[in-house]
């Protein structure tokens, strides 16, 4: 058996004639079939003429059993490999994250495709939506998957929910939520993309990459072909996109340095951005076991797949003792990240909130565009006024955790910074272009940063609204934990009043502002990705002892 090696390298070739009719070997769902004649379509842009071979593998043939219950590896992809391998098709069309880390000897991957979008949907039956609940879905909601990887993600996020085994294609899929079999089923955004699959009579979620970690090669296509046919592997570099090689390298090396196949509780999610290689690494030993969640970037890919199996070794020391600035509930997502790994966790606010304003002017509320909120407390703080809005109204947040408490006042918002990370000048900078000649409305905290009203275009109105304030609490008790996260400048100040940190205690902060509090102390720290109870689970549990 041959492992799979990375296609990191362009070859810049002419394009030669072959001389035969190449076959195409495909599943014959509408999925695949879409699938191998975009292939067919991008051979023939390059003179090769082509057909179609139907073949049916493993996956589709048996229906009743889950797919982690069938025997083997490459429930998708066996067949047509076997028919590759006697001659009778010149190459293959697969999803990549169908396919089995090593390769049948003599078999090769000559080109991966541009990749689709791979993040995920959550298609909800209309009557079982829930907006002020995560993810808008109900209460005890069933949901159909297949996926274990799935499962474990949705389960961390919303314990209440209940799930069903979900096989057939993707349209067949669809219908059976159409009939009323679920609440709600998630599919790849790539599948539903390339089908143009309609889902108007659905409310669909779409759940960013970083925020549900997709299958390793999730909206990827491999052409593959035999080892020994050089003509038709140079040909294919026409096709090849180094960049996606680049990235699911990444994703794939994980895979297999885990051992795991396509349908194990594991998700990892690999971009190029800003010149750094940033992966995000989900991982659950045993199906519906709540799921460790990882966060590395590194200049260049080389032994990133390694770092990140060191970090998910069992015998790997982590901290005994979390201290945070927030109070938390034992429901929570840290909460129960940590509890996982026997981490003691001190919660408890150092500052307290007080509202500053006791009525809303309706004559301005009447013409507001958007409303951005940068925090969880300015949300509570704007909404405690009972504000009486316009139908045209649109909302903003700044990340996971301010969207998860708008959702709590029944709303979702049209424009997040999630996918932008910790970067407030990006999220900044993104906003501005949606609502460039509107009219925003910022209900923030007295005497706070203003980076968005700072970014925003000149031909934009602003509403500056401080809704609330905050004072320190001036008596604070030291805490002796090896991990200390500060949740806001005023924590950071409240806390450091009368305390000093000890030798080889952590510090890690949400936000750039609160980063630079612990700056001004000389002290380092660590900034996770995403400035939410999940960003938090990931970096500490990315901290080296």
């Amino acid at each position: 058996m041959l492992i799979e090696e990375p296609l990191t390298k362009a070859v810049t070739t002419t394009t030669q004639k072959v001389d035969r009719r190449l076959i195409i070997g495909t599943r014959g769902s509408e999925l695949a079939l879409w699938q191998a004649n975009y292939v067919k379509s991008k051979l023939m842009d390059i003179g090769i003429e082509a057909e179609l071979k139907i073949i049916k593998t493993q996956g589709d043939i048996v229906q009743h059993l889950r797919l982690d219950k069938l025997e083997g590896k490459g429930f998708f992809t066996k067949e047509l490999e076997e028919e590759l391998l006697n001659g009778s098709i010149d190459l293959a069309v697969h999803s990549h994250k169908d396919l089995p880390t090593q390769h049948p000897e003599g078999l090769t991957i000559a080109a991966v495709t541009t990749r689709e979008d791979p993040s995920e949907l959550l298609i909800i039956h209309k009557d079982c939506v829930d907006h002020k609940k995560r993810l808008a879905l109900k209460h005890n909601a069933i949901v159909g998957t297949s996926s274990n990887r799935r499962k474990a993600q949705l389960l961390a996020v919303r314990p209440d929910l209940e799930f069903d085994d979900l096989r057939g294609n993707v349209l067949t899929r669809i219908e059976k939520l159409r009939d009323e079999n679920y609440d709600a089923i998630m599919l790849a955004k790539a599948g539903i993309t390339r089908i143009g699959a309609d889902l108007t009579d659905f409310y669909v979620e779409e759940l960013p990459p970083v925020e549900i970690i997709p299958a390793p090669a999730q909206g990827v296509l491999a052409v593959q072909i035999r080892e020994n046919d050089k003509q038709l592997h140079r040909i294919l570099q026409a096709l090849n996109d180094t960049g996606v090689a680049d990235t699911i390298a990444v994703e794939r090396s994980v895979l297999r340095l885990f051992d795991a196949g396509c349908h194990a509780p594991l998700g990892c999610y690999c971009r190029k951005q800003n010149g750094k290689y940033e992966v995000w690494t989900s991982k659950a030993d045993q199906d519906g076991e709540f799921p460790d969640r990882l966060y590395l970037s590194a200049d260049h890919p080389d032994g990133l797949a390694d770092r990140i199996a060191a970090k998910f070794d069992k015998n790997r020391k982590l901290p005994n003792h979390v201290f945070i600035t927030r109070d938390l509930s034992e429901a929570s997502y840290f909460y129960r990240a940590m509890a996982k790994h026997g981490i003691a966790v001190d919660g408890r606010s150092l500052i307290k909130i007080f509202p500053i304003i006791n009525k809303l002017d309706p004559y301005i509320l009447k013409y507001v565009d958007w409303i951005f909120f940068g925090s969880k407390n300015g949300i509570e703080n704007f909404f405690r006024l009972e504000p009486r809005l316009s139908k045209r109204t649109k909302f903003a947040v700044i990340g996971r955790g301010s969207e998860e408490m708008l959702r709590q006042f029944g709303h979702t918002p049209n424009f997040s910074g999630e996918r932008l990370g910790i970067n407030m000048n990006e999220i900044a900078a993104e906003f501005a272009k949606v609502a460039s000649g509107t009219t925003v409305l910022i209900p923030r905290a007295k005497e706070s940063l203003e980076t968005i009203q700072k970014s925003l275009t000149a031909d934009t109105k602003i509403i500056n609204l401080p809704v609330y304030q905050t004072r320190i609490d001036t008596n604070v008790d030291k805490s002796n934990a090896d991990v200390l996260i500060f949740t806001s400048p005023s924590n950071v100040e409240a806390y450091f009043v009368d305390n000093l940190i000890d030798p080889g205690q952590k510090i890690i902060c949400i936000g750039r502002s609160t980063g630079k509090k612990i700056e001004e102390l000389g002290l380092p720290y660590i900034l996770p990705y995403s400035p939410d109870e999940i960003g938090l689970a990931e970096a500490v549990f990315g901290l080296d002892y």
